[in-house]
């Protein structure tokens, strides 16, 4: 795509206000290259000569701007493919993306990329790009870019939000941003890719409405640790309403939103949850990199700010380490007796406008087993208020940055707090300029995650869809079995008569559940504590024809919920989490993406609430965390040897145990019916 993003010359096709547009912001932004307007009647176009056609063009212009209505847009990007034009975008829309509304925008949408051939097409329903790098700006539109030698990329499918991206005044250099509209070429993760490879570019942000390809999405997480380069990523679609939105928005499936943080998160791309964290998350990228750990210290002269910090930090995977001995005794010395050392530090104003006693303070609270130091700073209003002092704790920072070889970001507590003007001048220092408390704690942890990415296996692609049933109980636990899962010792009956004969079987107590019900436990359909004695005449209180007497296992049993979905759009999800009949109330649940390993599930079962008591809670016996992966892996060896069929598979509860961990109840979706 390389004379698509980085154009000597460019072709402006069609006469209205946006192709005007395109023109002027290219000569804004300084574009130093040819500027070709093409229109079949206009003489000039923004001062420039225009042409009749894209035939009468001097030469074969290294990107394209095409401005006019859908099937004309198809004709002319047929036109550029035959004249060996670099790449294109297609501004019109009306295509894939409006199915639900136009019954051919399929057809037309088949029609361009027919007409495109292998020259590259950005969009349909999409502004373009502005390359702040080169001086290119084929965009339709205002923007707030400014040109930079050096800075973050950002693609996104929605051009909306991709201005009020630009428009942003907290000191983050954007050195590209590119809309990819309904990616009917070129996906977010190949235009990723090309933006990577482009060494002015230090981290990349994507807004994800769709994902199209797992396998590209994949790649481009492999090629951005390859380069040492982070990516960031706001997926949207946790809403019912935002995925309703997404699919008829652009044509791509939203897929779940836990199926998209699990592969976010199995591949290595940092997850934020709002357009600012995404800014504060980039511009942290951009000054430092990744983090090596999120063990942070804060230092500001106000209790308040200090408490503040602290409370935020209650919702975000930060650490705030206590003092070591050296780090009390060079504060100490820094602040003298009257200040309470502790992180967050309070260094209260004793020390204020004083350059030599802030650095000295600030390297005293730096340590090498820090991330990053945060110093909190507002500034006031320039408009109203002279701040010679401020600058002195930029100075101080600056140089305890360069004493401790740690980096510190100096943190407002409010965006409206941190000039631009100051915030730029932060980052050509290696000062990292952060914009509100939660923001920034978001990126901080995020940055922190993206400092521990490593490898991993290949995501496991489901197959299509199709019709399917649903396996028996007992045939869904015995194919479970056939890969290692441990279940109950059972007897299927016919009648209540034969439960008792079964229950003797088998000795000791027992559970009879009434085969070919629905929601067993709602209606009265299993039944447990029983014995040879007493089952005979609980059978004969259910409405069932068919009987499963099995084992059962002895308290104490933790209930815990082990599923697989297929998602289409991510791959398999697994969820692990508290199971049993309060499933759905608890909603104690944490997930992954398969395939995953022991290590991976073990760290997974941790961060539940119910880790406790899988932990031994309160002197009650722990179970066994070894048996309970290995029954996560067998039910992992099932799916990945039925994938192209699996649509579900549930293990619930999972009778977690001191010593075993067993599948009480079992079921199995398949695509094919059995």
């Amino acid at each position: 795509m390389d004379r698509l993003l980085k154009p000597r010359s460019i072709a402006v096709i069609g006469g209205g206000a946006w192709c005007e547009s395109v023109i002027r912001e290219c000569q804004k932004i300084g574009f130093a290259g040819d500027i070709w307007p093409v229109h079949p009647t206009k003489v000039e176009i923004q001062g420039l000569a225009a042409v009749g056609s894209v035939e009468a063009l001097p030469a074969a212009p290294d990107a394209a701007f095409v401005g006019v209505n859908r099937w004309a847009t198809v004709e002319v990007i047929a036109a550029l493919s035959a004249m060996g034009v670099g790449g294109a975008i297609c501004f019109a829309s009306g295509f894939q993306e409006a199915v639900e509304e136009l019954s051919d925008g399929a057809e037309i949408q088949e029609a361009l990329l027919e007409a495109a051939g292998e020259m590259p097409i950005l969009g349909p329903n999409c502004y373009g790009l502005i390359n702040a790098l080169d001086g290119v700006a084929l965009w339709p539109d205002h923007h707030g870019m400014v040109p930079v030698d050096r800075g973050v990329a950002i693609v996104t499918q929605s051009s909306n939000v991709a201005i009020n991206l630009t428009m942003q005044t907290r000191g983050l250099p954007l050195a590209y941003v590119v809309t990819a509209g309904n990616q009917a070429q070129w996906d977010l993760a190949q235009i990723g890719m090309a933006l990577l490879d482009d060494p002015r570019v230090t981290a990349l942000g994507l807004h994800i409405e769709g994902i199209q390809d797992i396998r590209r999405l994949e790649a481009l997480a492999g090629r951005a640790r390859v380069l040492g380069k982070a990516i960031v990523a706001l997926k949207v679609g946790a809403s019912e309403q935002a995925q309703a939105a997404t699919i008829s928005h652009t044509a791509s499936l939203a897929g779940s939103d836990a199926g998209a943080r699990a592969l976010l998160a199995k591949i290595g791309i940092g997850q934020v949850s709002s357009l600012s964290a995404l800014l504060e998350t980039l511009k942290l990228l951009h000054t430092t990199g990744p983090l090596m750990s999120n063990r942070i210290a804060s230092m500001s002269c106000s209790g308040g700010e200090a408490c503040l910090i602290a409370d935020t930090a209650l919702s975000f995977d930060v650490d705030f380490p206590e003092l070591s001995e050296r780090q009390r005794i060079d504060l100490r010395a820094a602040l003298g007796p009257k200040v309470a050392l502790a992180n967050p530090l309070d260094y209260h104003t004793y020390i204020w406008a004083d350059q030599a006693a802030m650095t000295a303070c600030f390297a005293a609270m730096m340590d090498e087993s820090l991330a990053l130091g945060v110093v909190v700073l507002d500034f006031p209003r320039p408009d109203r208020c002279p701040a010679p002092d401020w600058g002195l704790v930029i100075e101080a920072v600056a140089d305890a940055q360069e004493a401790s070889g740690r980096p510190i970001a100096i943190l407002s507590s409010l965006p409206d707090t941190m000039p631009e003007d100051m915030a730029r001048a932060m980052i050509a220092r290696g000062i990292v300029p952060m914009c509100g408390f939660a923001d920034a704690l978001e990126a901080i942890a995020v940055a922190a995650g993206l400092g521990r990415v490593e490898a991993a296996p290949p995501v496991l692609l489901p197959g299509k869809d199709g019709p399917g049933g649903a396996l028996t109980e007992v045939e869904a636990k015995q194919r479970l079995a056939a890969f290692g899962v441990q279940v109950p010792a059972s007897l299927l009956v016919k009648g209540a008569e034969g439960t008792a004969r079964a229950a003797a079987s088998l000795g000791g107590a027992v559970v009879l559940k009434g085969m070919g019900v629905a929601h067993k436990t709602e209606a009265g359909a299993v039944r447990v504590g029983l014995t040879a004695e007493t089952v005979a005449a609980a059978a004969g209180k259910m409405t069932a024809d068919e009987f499963l007497v099995e084992e059962m296992i002895a308290p104490p049993a933790i209930e815990m919920l082990v599923g697989v979905v297929r998602d289409p759009a991510h791959g398999f999800v697994l969820t692990l989490g508290a199971g049993g009949t309060l499933t759905e109330i608890l909603a104690d649940t944490t997930q992954l993406l398969l395939p995953c390993s022991a290590d991976e599930i073990t760290r997974a079962l941790s961060c539940l609430r119910m880790a406790p008591r899988l932990e031994g809670y309160r002197g009650a016996p722990p179970a066994d965390i070894t048996a309970i992966a290995s029954a996560v892996l067998a039910v992992q060896d099932y799916v990945i040897t039925h994938a192209q069929n699996v649509v579900e598979v549930e293990i619930n509860p999972l009778l977690c145990t001191p010593h075993r961990a067993v599948a009480a109840d079992a079921l199995i979706q398949l695509r094919e019916a059995p």
